[in-house]
Formats: C-alpha cells, structure tokens, sequence
C-alpha cells in the first residue's frame, strides 16, 4: 500500500474517528492523542490493511479498541466512570476490573444480540459503524421516523435490561 493511497483511504475517516474518539473520552488531547496512535497501528499494519473488506468500520472498531483501553489503564485517573452506560468499579486489582470489564461487555453483546433484527442492525449501524440517520435510512430503506423509533427503542430496552443486572 502505497503512502498516497493510505492517505486517501484512512486520512479521510479522521472527522468521524475524532468524533469517536471524543464520545468516548470526553477529552480533546486524550482524543487526539489516541487517533494518533489509532494511525500508527493503521501505518504499521498496513500490509494486513489491503484485506480489509471495510475500512471505516474497521477504523471505528480500532479506535474504541483504543478509548476503552485507555478508560481501563491505571494511568487514568478516574473515579465510576461509565463504560458504554455501565459503571464499573474502581476498587479491586486490575486483574479483578479486567475480568469486571470483560463481563459486562459480554453482558451488554449478549443483551445487543436479543434485540430484535431491525433495532440491533440500527443500534449496530448508528453506535458501531458511526453512521448518520440519513445514512442509517439508505442502509435499511426503513422511513426517517421508524429509525429513530427503533433506535430509541432499542437503547431503552437496553438500559432497562442493564439496570436489571445492576440490581440483580
């Protein structure tokens, strides 16, 4: 892969992938600083990128991957920060978070995967791959109003399935 090409094809995600990066940190530096490790691993990798079948989605995923890793890091000084709208807690070893953080992202894939078909496809689409509603509208060819009816129902019932296990 050339360095023109890899400008064009990852370069030209940089608004959207700051965009992440920012949701997710609440930090302007933090969420610069990961997109520029984001694109050192995308440079380094880039033999491995010619495979990649979608290189926005590919990218999104990336620089979550990232955000949260920088979320758990004991760098970060934090205190019941949200992950994906669950608390997890500060206390204990970072064996004991880590297993924590690995339980309620299966909580919350396994509470994604009961949506029904439509609303996990939205949900997928608008908090995954980063897309608009317009751009959600094409993918589906569902109306501007059922998406969002299905958007928002598909994040109340996963709130009121994660309180469920909060009190659990």
């Amino acid at each position: 892969m050339t360095a023109e090409y890899f400008k064009q094809a990852y370069y030209s995600l940089h608004p959207k992938l700051y965009r992440v990066a920012f949701a997710i940190l609440k930090n302007t530096d933090d969420a610069e600083d990961i997109l520029q490790d984001a694109y050192c691993k995308l440079w380094d990798d880039r033999h491995k990128l010619v495979d990649v079948q979608k290189p926005e989605a590919y990218c999104v995923t990336l620089v979550k991957n990232f955000c949260l890793d920088f979320l758990r890091s004991p760098s970060v000084a934090r205190n019941d920060e949200m992950i994906d709208g669950y608390d997890l807690p500060d206390n204990g070893s970072n064996a004991e978070n880590d297993l924590i953080g690995k339980e309620t992202i299966s909580i919350i894939n396994s509470l994604i995967d009961r949506l029904p078909d439509k609303q996990k496809k939205i949900l997928d689409l608008r908090a995954f791959a980063d897309c608009s509603l317009e751009e959600i509208e094409k993918i589906t060819g569902e109306s501007s109003e059922n998406v969002r009816v299905l958007l928002s129902r598909a994040r109340n019932t996963l709130k009121m399935k994660l309180k469920q296990y909060r009190y659990d």
